[in-house]
């Protein structure tokens, strides 16, 4: 009966008869909406084949021919954790480019790359985790507070901002065909999650239905009703009690009735076992599991719906309920077109489109867009040609925070030193590294202190090897100039094999001033895989660091009397799935100092490269040091190490431009004060030392703006684990920010006149035209973020200021345009203390600028409301 119900018409039933019939999941043609298809196919299964299914690494089917394919596939700003991919900056460097067309063009090459992995593979073939269509992003939860560490996957604290990007990119991800996306994408994490990441596997948000409704579904509702999103992810925590993933009133109710959601829910990985140990929700998983998909939650990430064969026999849930389920998940494997066929348009898309020149293009523009000038004192930017410059800082030369956390393996990064000596000429350049991260935080060893034996180049002499062992003769040979590698699923050279080689690196570690140095290893270990790679460091010929893949053995502590040069050795047996190495340090500050105090001497400017790491802020990270509590943050200044460098080379008199490189807002008060520039550059991606020398020598203008607001201080906020929204963002932030939400500066400088309205006067749930001139009056060209904010007086819980419409322009020198904006009814709307959205009748102002309204240059515009209009959820 099941099969019968769901054909709604004689040629889908008898299609899914022949399906039947033919007994294979490759058989029958895909139609529009793979329903029939699917519901043939579930109704064939057992139970237990059922259940198979329902887990995110699903299995092959022989008997049904369905082959093995595992859900879990990562693209947030690039195609993840499945080898050479284009690197775009982090979501919220994207998000600073506040340019919408910009983030459909980067869904589209994720999601070409995807299909590029997926068709090396074959369609009808097994396809492992992270080679497949289900793409788990964009991270759109509201980022709204700076302390938490995966902020920086998301598109920052307004709900209007996030859900335009996220909409881009969701269409980008999936394409133009609601029949056959390119991928699917799976907005997350649904709904209320942003930290903090210690017990964020058991924490119950218990939000006002105000807060609820006026921030945290926004970006979800336009995820899905104007994105139509195939997939949405359920989070961690629990709302009012009940665990996001058993939350009927937000996965059916809400998210299919409400806003017509048609395609399925898969967990956070293992959010269901979650239900059972940390939320104490059910007794066991047989339980948990059957309340989740009973909410529907169509897909478990883990392996806790294996007890739905429990839980169907002990009469927790009904048999159909998973077919329901089930119909859902084929349906999409179907629109896919996971089993091929003559009418394929992506078929043809190969391997040449990965990281392709136009990708690469594209990635270098991400970059320059998401650059955000926050100080320029007597325009010492754009720097001169010729001048000689320092560059110091422990962000200036490192390939992590390049790639921050998420993303896949950049082919040829380039660092910020790279950048600028290729810019502005090696000659003119100085480096030193000056400080770590963080106190107790190693970070890569730099050139400066590395030496190779034969040649006295910067760097170690690496043999690479293309066996487990370092027999015989090597493969080849290089030099490396630092060891900071992430090789996740690619060889280190070519003509190795990704999975099976040897490397040995030797020379000199020279070290910079007698003391106490922390020589350390790090090696992004994979998780869920079997083995390790061991690895070993020698210094002056005694083993120091001898570790076979458990971690416990990844620093020595050595003391050196001088800055005699050592012999050093690092071995590297790459035998697992680990996914790179770093030979890193914890080096004497004084040491560090001079090393600063002797680039600066020869230069004319500074450019320190400050900030945060992928190392520090992250998801659920082991890492507690000052300021930094698992992944999160307990303070946001710049760390101490940082700052402290920051003061003694101020004290030099030379001009200071401080370059941030973070996922997140810092409190850059001393550098506010004393920096001549500040440019926030984010973790940029692969072309992100490109873009910031570009930036820095006036090729680009920087035209993006912030996501986020800088505070000046953690006083500024309420407790990070209270999801109230009063006093966060700068739509309810009654204080004076650092740098305010939307604020950055141009080389250039920009005017507005002329505001007009469509009217001055409309009914309640009428739409509002609102339109203004802004023009480039300086004499570069430059980009613009014309942004829209409306205030409502009058209503007790509106916000300060909402962002209700924004626009990036290029103007050349001297030129004007007339910008439109569109506001529909529920941009113009409010929401009670009851969640209930509506407009209200009231006087309300309209402003129009480089910002928001005292943070940017702009124009006012005036209207009246009449009458009330309730909204929908």
């Amino acid at each position: 009966m099941k099969l019968f119900r769901s054909c709604s018409n004689p040629g889908v039933l008898l299609a899914a008869i022949a399906f039947a019939m033919a007994g294979s999941a490759r058989t029958l043609a895909a139609e529009p909406d793979g329903q029939a298809q699917s519901a043939a196919l579930v109704a064939k299964m057992s139970l237990t084949e059922k259940v198979a299914q329902l887990q995110s690494g699903a299995p092959a089917d022989p008997r049904l021919g369905i082959a093995a394919y595992d859900w879990w596939s990562e693209g947030l700003h690039g195609i993840a954790r499945n080898g050479y991919a284009t690197v775009f900056p982090q979501a919220i460097g994207l998000a600073a480019s506040w340019d919408t067309a910009l983030l459909q063009q980067v869904g589209t090459a994720v999601s070409t790359e995807a299909r590029a992995k997926f068709n090396a593979i074959g369609a009808g073939k097994d396809h492992p985790r992270y080679a497949g269509l289900s793409i788990w992003s964009p991270n759109i939860n509201i980022f709204r507070d700076p302390r938490w560490g995966r902020g920086q996957e998301t598109y920052g604290e307004d709900p209007y901002l996030t859900g335009r990007l996220a909409v881009g990119f969701i269409q980008g991800i999936q394409g133009d065909d609601p029949a056959h996306p390119r991928a699917i994408a799976t907005p997350k994490h649904f709904v209320v999650h942003s930290g903090p990441e210690p017990g964020r596997h058991g924490f119950d948000v218990d939000v006002s239905p105000h807060d609820l409704e006026a921030t945290y579904l926004p970006a979800f509702r336009a995820a899905i009703t104007e994105g139509k999103a195939g997939s949405v992810m359920c989070a961690y925590n629990a709302l009012h009690g009940t665990p996001v993933c058993a939350d009927d009133a937000l996965l059916t109710t809400l998210l299919r009735h409400d806003w017509g959601f048609q395609g399925y829910v898969v967990s956070d990985c293992d959010a269901i076992d979650d239900m059972t140990r940390f939320h104490y929700f059910k007794s066991d998983n047989a339980q948990s599991s059957a309340a989740a998909v009973r909410a529907g939650t169509d897909l478990d990430c883990g392996t806790a719906y294996a007890d739905l064969i429990d839980a169907v026999h002990k009469g927790y849930v009904d048999e159909p309920v998973l077919d329901t389920s089930l119909t859902r998940l084929f349906a999409a494997r179907y629109r896919l077109g996971e089993w091929g066929g003559a009418t394929d348009a992506y078929a043809r898309i190969g391997m040449d489109q990965v990281d392709s020149p136009a990708h690469q293009q594209l990635a270098l523009q991400a970059a320059i867009e998401s650059m955000v000038l926050l100080k320029n004192d007597h325009d010492v930017l754009p720097l001169h040609k010729g001048m000689r410059l320092a560059v110091i800082g422990p962000n200036a030369d490192t390939v992590e925070t390049l790639e921050a956390n998420y993303h896949g393996t950049a082919s040829a990064p380039i660092t910020p030193l790279q950048g600028l000596r290729e810019r502005f000429g090696a000659q003119y350049i100085s480096y030193a590294q000056g400080a770590p991260i963080a106190q107790g935080v190693p970070v890569p060893i730099p050139e400066t202190a590395l030496r190779n034996d034969a040649s006295s180049l910067a760097g170690l002499r690496g043999e690479y090897f293309d066996r487990t062992d370092f027999n015989g003769s090597p493969a080849a040979t290089r030099t490396d100039r630092v060891i900071d590698f992430d090789w996740d699923s690619v060889p280190p050279i070519h003509g190795l094999t990704a999975n099976k080689y040897a490397v040995r690196w030797t020379g000199q570690l020279v070290p910079p001033g007698p003391g106490d140095y922390t020589l350390a290893i790090h090696v992004d270990r994979c998780f869920d895989c079997a083995g390790h790679d061991p690895v070993r460091l020698y210094v002056d010929g005694r083993k120091v660091i001898d570790d076979s893949g458990d971690d416990t053995h990844l620093q020595a502590s050595l003391h050196f009397a001088d800055t005699h040069p050592r012999a050093i050795r690092l071995e590297l047996v790459h035998s697992g799935q680990d996914q790179g190495i770093r030979l890193q340090w914890l080096a004497p500050s004084q040491a560090q100092w001079a090393a600063a105090d002797a680039a600066a001497k020869q230069a004319d400017a500074i450019v320190a490269f400050v900030g945060l790491s992928p190392d520090v802020e992250g998801e659920e990270l082991k890492v507690e040091v000052p300021g930094f509590n698992g992944g999160d943050r307990t303070d946001i200044g710049l760390p101490s190490t940082q700052q402290a460098l920051l003061e003694h080379l101020a004290g030099g008199g030379k001009p200071l431009i401080v370059v941030l490189m973070s996922g997140s807002a810092v409190a850059l008060n001393w550098a506010h004060d004393h920096a001549d520039a500040i440019l926030a550059a984010w973790y940029p991606g692969q072309s992100g030392g490109e873009a910031i020398a570009r930036v820095l020598a006036g090729d680009d203008d920087p035209g993006g703006r912030l996501p986020v607001t800088f505070y000046h201080s953690v006083r500024d906020l309420p407790p990070f684990v209270s999801y109230a929204m009063q006093g966060r963002t700068y739509r309810y932030f009654a204080g004076t920010p650092l740098y305010a939400f939307g604020y950055g500066m141009s080389y250039t400088h920009f005017a507005y006149a002329d505001p007009a309205l469509s009217s001055t006067q409309i009914k309640a749930g009428d739409p509002l035209q609102i339109s203004a001139t802004v023009r480039n009056d300086g004499k570069r060209d430059g980009d613009e973020v014309v942004q829209v904010y409306l205030d409502a007086p009058g209503q007790p819980l509106a916000p300060c200021h909402a962002l209700v419409g924004f626009q990036r322009v290029h103007l050349a020198a001297g030129e004007s345009r007339r910008v439109r904006f569109e506001l529909s009814p529920r941009l113009l709307s409010s929401v009670d203390a009851q969640g209930q959205r509506a407009v209200e009748a009231g006087h309300y102002r309209l402003f129009v600028g480089g910002g928001q309204p005292g943070y940017g240059v702009g124009v006012n515009a005036d209207f009246t409301v009449t009458g009330h209009q309730a909204l929908p959820r």
